[in-house]
This record gives structure tokens, C-alpha cells and sequence, in this order.
């Protein structure tokens, strides 16, 4: 997995393949590990997964705003030599995702948005816990919990319990600070690329009227409800996910 300029990125390129690439953004807090192999490894497609800056192995400090965190993929996406691809984002990267289909249109050939929405209102009291270190393990401990469905193998949610406390408070402050500023509900229209919209039908973070309405505001959209799957729905049902997303690609080439 090598870094272009100071970002970290996982790639599975493949030889002789024409369409576009795909990229695929992390959520809060995330890293490129947060999609599974499943997606990751796209037969005949080129795909790239990078760390955000400040997450995973990235350098950098994270920003606090979805706009700033989206001109970073721009840049490093120009730095790859990626001028056009299909973007697909989890919750704050889809919201990466729907800014980028907005302010860089020419460099979205479309868009995968997963567990996402318009809007990410977040919690004010998860956001005055992850506001200092003292309180970020116990907001991490909510936001483990709310991220999977109910009745899930303990080991996945240690596993994000882990991962998130190695994230930089600061960091993970930054991403849920950007999260709450960020709303795209009016402009919804202005996205152009065709769309697929993947929801958990349990997801408690982002429940699923937020992805019908996604929907319903973007013109080439459509919806792929997955059942017993919450927030970490590709991650939880690695497979299905898989095949809607491999389906609205083949669609769109």
C-alpha cells in the first residue's frame, strides 16, 4: 500500500481495465479498512481506498469541514492522475462524496452513498464529550454502539472500539464537528452523476428516511435497502453491498 504526498492508500489495480476508477472515502474517524475486501477488490475494476489525512496511516492534522476534506481527495486524486471517478462514501465520506458531485463535478463519474445523508446532525452531547480527551472513551463507547445493528458478535465492536481510540481526539472531534456543519438538503439537485443510495435497514446513525431522502433530492438515484445491517452496513453485510454496488457500476459504464 504505498502514500502519494503525505495520504496512504490501499489500490488493486488490474491490467487492461477501461472503466472508471473508483475511490472509496471512510467515514469519522475510518480508515481505508472500513470497506471490506469485498468492495476493495471489485473484480475488473481499478480501486483505491484512501486514508484520510490524520486517519489510519495518513499524515496530517484531519480537518473540520466536509468541504476541506473533500478538496484533500481532489488533490490527491490530481497528484494519482485519477480525473474522473466514481466516488463511493460512508456516512462523512458520503457526505465527501455528495460535496465533491457538487463543487468538482467534472471529476465524478458517479456516486455510491452509503449510509449517509443530505444532513448529518450529530448528537450535542456526543459532540461536548468528543470536545475534550477526558470524555472522547466514553463517546466512543456511544459511538461504537450505535454504529451496529443490535446483537452483533462483540468482536466487531471491540475491533472499531479499538480502532477509534487510536484515532487522534482532536481528529475525531474535527470529523463529527465537520459532520454537524455539513448540509447539502438544498442542494441536492445540483447532483448530476447517477447515484445508488445503500441503507441498513436497522442503522441508527443515519436511520433510513435520511437515505430515502437522498433518493428522492438527486435525480439519478436509487435506493438498495439492505437488510439486518445498521450504520457499518458493508461491514456487516460485506457481500450484499458488494453486489449492488458491482450491479449499479456495471449499469453505469
Amino acid at each position: 500500500m504505498p502514500t502519494e504526498g503525505d495520504v496512504y492508500y490501499f489500490a488493486s489495480k488490474q491490467n487492461g481495465v477501461k472503466q472508471p476508477a473508483v475511490v472509496l472515502i471512510h467515514g469519522a474517524g475510518g480508515n481505508h479498512l472500513h470497506w471490506p475486501h469485498n468492495l476493495r477488490r471489485l473484480s475488473n475494476y481499478q480501486v483505491y481506498a484512501p486514508d484520510l489525512p490524520g486517519h489510519g496511516k495518513s499524515g496530517g492534522l484531519g480537518e473540520q469541514s466536509v468541504l476541506n476534506y473533500a478538496r484533500a481527495v481532489v488533490a490527491w486524486m490530481e497528484a494519482m492522475g485519477i480525473k474522473k471517478a466514481v466516488i463511493a462514501g460512508h456516512s462523512m465520506g458520503g457526505a465527501i462524496a455528495q460535496t465533491l458531485a457538487v463543487e468538482f463535478p467534472k471529476m465524478v463519474k458517479g456516486l455510491i452513498l452509503v449510509a449517509t445523508g443530505a444532513r448529518l446532525a450529530v448528537n450535542q452531547d456526543l459532540l461536548a464529550k468528543l470536545s475534550t480527551p477526558g470524555g472522547t472513551p466514553a463517546a466512543i463507547n456511544q459511538i461504537v454502539k450505535w454504529s451496529w445493528m443490535k446483537g452483533t458478535d462483540t468482536k466487531f465492536l471491540d475491533k472499531l472500539r479499538n480502532q477509534l481510540g487510536e484515532v487522534r481526539s482532536a481528529v475525531l472531534y474535527g470529523d463529527y464537528l465537520a459532520c454537524s456543519k455539513f448540509d447539502m438538503t438544498d442542494r441536492l439537485k445540483k447532483i448530476k452523476a447517477p447515484t445508488l443510495v445503500i441503507a441498513g435497514d436497522n442503522d441508527k446513525m443515519t436511520p433510513l428516511d435520511l437515505n430515502r431522502q437522498l433518493e428522492s433530492g438527486i435525480r439519478q438515484a436509487q435506493l438498495a435497502v439492505i437488510p439486518e445491517a445498521g450504520h457499518m452496513v458493508m461491514l456487516e453485510q460485506p457481500e450484499k453491498v458488494a453486489r449492488e454496488a458491482l450491479a449499479f457500476l456495471q449499469e453505469i459504464a
